[in-house]
Formats: C-alpha cells, structure tokens, sequence
C-alpha cells in the first residue's frame, strides 16, 4: 500500500502534469487543425445555450475554488478573517452551488449528445470518454460535500491542501501529508489528476485559447459590410 500511495499520490500528479503540459504544448505546434472546440451548437440549438450556460459558469467556478482553495497557504487565512471551519463551511456552499449548476448542465449535455442523432454521430470516442470523465469527478466532487459538512474541523481539508503546495513546490512529504484522508477524497484527487493526463488529446485544449481579449474589444466584430 506504501508503494501504491507513492505511486498515484507522489508520481503520478508530475506524470499527469507533465503530458498535460508538454501534449498541449505538441499538439498546438504539430496539429493546430485540431485545436478547437467541435463546438455542436449548429446541428441543433435547442436547450443548448442553457446548458452550455449551466456547464460553463459552473465548472469554470469550480476551478477558481478548487486552485485557491488547494493553494493558499494555511498561514494566509487570518488575513481574510477565515478558520479552518469557515473556509470548509465556504468550500462546501460554494461547491454546492457550482457544482449542482455544473452537474445540471452537463447532465443536460450528455442527454442531448446520446438523444440527438447529429449530434452523436459528430461526436468521438474521446468525447464521451471526456464527458463521462467529467461527469464521474463531478458526482465524486458532490459526494464529498456530505462528508465534508459533518466534519467542520476543516482536517481533510488541510491535509488536501497541504499535499496540493507540496506537489505544486515539488517538496517532500505530500504523500504523507493524506495520511487519514477517505476513498472518497482520494478518487476525487486520482480522477482530477486523469483529466489533465487526458486533456491535450481531447477537445478540451479548447481551454487554452479563452478568447478573454472579447472583453476589452470596442463595439461589435465586422464580419461582412454591404
């Protein structure tokens, strides 16, 4: 069990994080044709802006939490007036929240890729692999809440976060610091770690290429003038 630990909580994350990195980094240089989101809004538009809505906000709201949740350092929480307990008590509101708005839309999502026969037949292996993947690590994600809200003493929570700066500082102990922590939490973590593996062989690397400069652009985008 000590080697297995070792294995999926000390190696693994830099295995994951080095495809994740270095497979984006590839496939934009090797197949820039591929690079996009086979977005599937044109072959049917029903329910699909809702959900996508849904998805959206919700997972990209996930991540913030999850990435300032793992990261601040304990030493940090006096400064926003937070303990343990109420940053746990925040963690599993927020997550809540976000995660009911996620699950429903990509419920939503999944509905209409299985149902809808032009849908379906544009979509790859890669894609209900990535969906099902998601979907997977978001019930997991729901699943902890419950626990989480009967155990306020914020433990688990500082154990995660402590693994996450020792993985992220590439400094020793991270697979002792989840000494205690649950199955659940542990797939959650497993789970997460597989989507960044995965992730620049999938449509996700979509990601990368936020158009967040659409926020600062002065009026409208001329497609064609009379």
């Amino acid at each position: 069990m000590s080697y297995l630990n070792q294995l999926l909580f000390g190696y693994y994350p830099y295995v994951a994080g080095m495809v994740f990195l270095l497979g984006s980094l590839v496939r934009f240089e090797r197949d820039q044709y591929t690079w996009k989101a086979d977005s599937s809004q044109m072959l049917r538009t029903q329910g699909f802006r809702l959900a996508s809505n849904l998805f959206h906000v919700g997972i990209l709201l996930l991540f913030v939490g999850h990435f300032v949740g793992l990261l601040m350092p304990h030493s940090w929480y006096p400064y926003f007036g937070l303990t343990p307990t109420s940053k746990q008590l925040m963690a599993v509101i927020a997550g809540g929240v976000f995660g009911a708005m996620c699950f429903a839309g990509l419920t939503l999502l999944v509905r209409r890729r299985l149902t809808d026969p032009r849908v379906r037949a544009n979509t790859t292996r890669m894609d209900f692999f990535i969906l099902f993947l998601i979907y997977a690590q978001l019930i997991l994600g729901l699943l902890t809440l419950p626990v989480s809200l009967f155990h306020l003493d914020g433990g688990n929570m500082i154990k995660l976060a402590d693994w996450a700066q020792r993985i992220v500082t590439f400094r020793s102990g991270a697979v002792e610091a989840l000494e205690g922590v649950g199955l659940l939490f542990r797939l959650h973590l497993l789970l997460g770690m597989t989507i960044f593996l995965v992730f620049p062989f999938s449509r996700l690397v979509h990601i990368w290429s936020a158009p967040v400069w659409y926020l600062g652009r002065q009026g409208y985008q001329i497609v064609r003038q009379r």
